[in-house]
């Protein structure tokens, strides 16, 4: 589990093709107090530490994690964002993330609000249901709020809004957002959840 509360902003070093991709992931933590086997959100996604060492770690990305995951992610010089796996006791500053992507979603506009930027999203039908106005999603892994949302022009897809602060965009990747950008999504837990049993009990009708 995770809080979508980012921690550090790694770097990819180094991608081997092998079964799988092995990524290597440069980052600020003190790596021996991350064990092999634990669980790094790289921006949205659960990986496993697989291999570490001074400043940085290793993860293997399966084809099943890069066919969900955001177009053109996994590669050489990338930036991601960080978090490590929640503790017992640690303060839940975000919403509960899990680091399972549900789907891709498209960054289509850009906007100066103030100090802030206002991102306009765009995504599929089917996450219609689970993203609502003042509701909480993870995008990349981040935490947060949806500020409105809206059908998308001629029936495509649906629109939501979403305001990045000075401190998120200087602690994440937000800080260079732009228009075409792919991000991972996740959609709240209890959202999926509730989504799960109306249909199962539509099914039963």
């Amino acid at each position: 589990m995770f809080t979508g509360i980012i921690t550090d902003v790694g770097r990819i070093e180094a991608v081997e093709a092998r079964g799988d991709l092995r990524v290597r992931i440069g980052c600020g933590y003190d790596m021996a107090t991350v064990d092999l086997g634990a669980s790094i959100a790289c921006s949205g996604v659960c990986l496993t530490v697989v291999d570490k060492g001074e400043n940085w770690f290793a993860v293997d990305v399966s084809e099943e994690t890069k066919r969900r995951t955001a177009p053109m992610l996994w590669q050489e010089g990338k930036k991601l964002n960080l978090e490590r796996a929640l503790k017992v006791g640690d303060e839940l500053g975000g919403h509960i993330v899990t680091g399972h992507v549900d789907d891709v979603v498209e960054v289509v506009g850009v906007e100066p609000v103030g100090d802030s930027r206002q991102l306009t999203v765009a995504a599929h039908f089917q996450l219609a249901p689970f993203i609502a106005e003042k509701g909480t999603i993870a995008l990349d892994g981040v935490s947060l709020t949806v500020n409105k949302v809206w059908d998308g022009p001629d029936g495509d897809g649906i629109r939501f809004g979403i305001n990045i602060i000075p401190h998120s965009a200087a602690h994440t990747t937000f800080a260079d957002v732009e228009p075409g950008r792919w991000l991972n999504v996740e959609i709240d837990i209890l959202a999926r959840y509730l989504g799960r049993m109306l249909e199962a009990r539509a099914s039963r009708v």
